[in-house]
């Protein structure tokens, strides 16, 4: 892709083109070939499909700015004239629509318009710049996946590591909030083990379809009667697969469960009642067989440095003012902290709104801020254009020259 090639054509191609955790390839080589025009040293295949690409430019702080790729198995339904077609294989071997529901595709095209932008005004700053483009956030395994790769020991080491994140905020507005600003999360996978039968004589068998029912109704009374009001947890059971005909009652039901936390205590009395329940469940039902219940992945609750986080507010306040709040912790969840944990250095993760600001407010007007307001991994969800592309570009130069050196 030329390097003439404008953000907003930037971002439409890669909308229009998305790929899976760990497939990012078409996406990986469009960022690195960008960086290359840059003439920056760029290493690729870190991890599976990561790009990480060195900016050096003095002496001074090593800053990270990172950028997910990966998009999700959604079949797009915005209606838009670059709307995704595309499918994949995923890792079960199941052919699915894939979609960039999350808004990475905007993540990518603001960090390679950041690098653009600070490799033309290098007399305007001190140090080094590092993109890391990341696979495989949506499963939480991309960073780690890095970190295992040598990451740390391949790119110059990091003073700071700095990111955002789309979200349907208005178009304009940032979002920086001290301490934990996104919860943590535990994906679990639940499978029930019953007895098959003839869908006609259930007597004979033990129905793996009612427990599972059943288990997920009792889940939910997890965070309403056993959560302190006030502290943050959610449960989610996104996926219930069992069975192949309606007449046949079959031999297992599996439950995928998504927990989202931020204190530890919370985290173990979720995870201690989802076993509880799933056991307590498959005993009433008469299973022979005790139920599997595994946890998939985990990531830690998103810690924003207190210190530095004031730092960057103020710089982004100077720069807009009241186009900075603090919308508190937001119980979606993100594996970025894992870089900065495993450098051992502060973290700053920021939400840039990406909706229509007039929208918005009609909605907010009519109390439809829900139903009319897509949100992350929503069918419908895509980011207008401008000036979402420009403040983002924007709040990542800034954010690096926060931390970079002095010419």
């Amino acid at each position: 892709m030329s390097e003439t090639v404008s953000l907003e054509d930037l971002y439409t191609d890669l909308h229009a083109h998305p790929e899976l955790g760990f497939q990012e390839h078409r996406t990986a080589a469009i960022a690195a070939e960008r960086m290359r025009q840059l003439g920056l040293s760029v290493t690729e295949g870190i991890g599976g499909t990561g790009v990480a690409a060195v900016l050096e430019n003095g002496t001074g702080p090593v800053v990270w700015l990172r950028a997910d790729m990966d998009g999700l198995p959604v079949e797009e339904k915005t209606g838009l004239d670059y709307a995704s077609t595309a499918t994949a294989v995923d890792a079960e071997g199941i052919e699915t629509p894939v979609m960039h529901a999350c808004g990475h595709d905007m993540h990518v095209t603001w960090l390679i318009g950041t690098m653009e932008r600070l490799a033309a005004e290098r007399d305007t700053w001190s140090g080094t710049v590092v993109a890391i483009f990341q696979p495989a956030e949506e499963t939480i395994v991309g960073a780690k996946a890095m970190i295992d790769d040598g990451l740390l020991d391949r790119v110059p080491r990091p003073s700071i590591v700095l990111g955002q994140h789309v979200a349907p905020f208005p178009a304009g507005i940032i979002s920086l909030t001290s301490g934990a600003a996104m919860a943590g999360v535990d994906d679990v996978t639940v499978t029930l083990h019953g007895r098959g039968g003839h869908g006609s004589r259930p007597e004979t068998t033990i129905d793996p379809v009612l427990a599972a029912a059943s288990t997920v109704v009792r889940l939910q009374s997890i965070v309403s009667r056993e959560v302190t009001p006030g502290k943050l947890a959610v449960l989610t059971v996104g996926r219930l697969h069992a069975g192949s005909k309606s007449n046949i009652i079959p031999d297992d039901a599996t439950l995928d469960i998504s927990i989202r936390t931020i204190d530890q205590e919370i985290r173990d009395r979720v995870l201690g009642s989802v076993r509880r329940i799933v056991e307590g469940e498959a005993a009433a039902s008469g299973m022979t067989t005790p139920p599997t219940i595994t946890v998939n992945m985990s990531a830690p609750a998103t810690v924003n440095s207190a210190e530095h986080t004031e730092i960057l507010r103020a710089s982004f306040a100077d720069a807009w003012g009241s186009s900075i709040i603090d919308y508190g912790t937001v119980s979606g969840s993100e594996d970025v902290g894992l870089l900065a944990t495993a450098a051992g250095v502060p973290l700053v993760f920021w939400i840039t709104g990406g909706s229509d600001p007039e929208t918005v407010m009609t909605a907010q007007a009519a109390g439809r801020f829900e139903q009319d307001i897509p949100s992350n991994h929503s069918p419908y969800f895509a980011p207008i254009l401008h000036p979402t592309i420009e403040r983002g570009v924007d709040a990542l130069v800034l954010g690096a020259r926060t931390f970079l050196g002095a010419p």
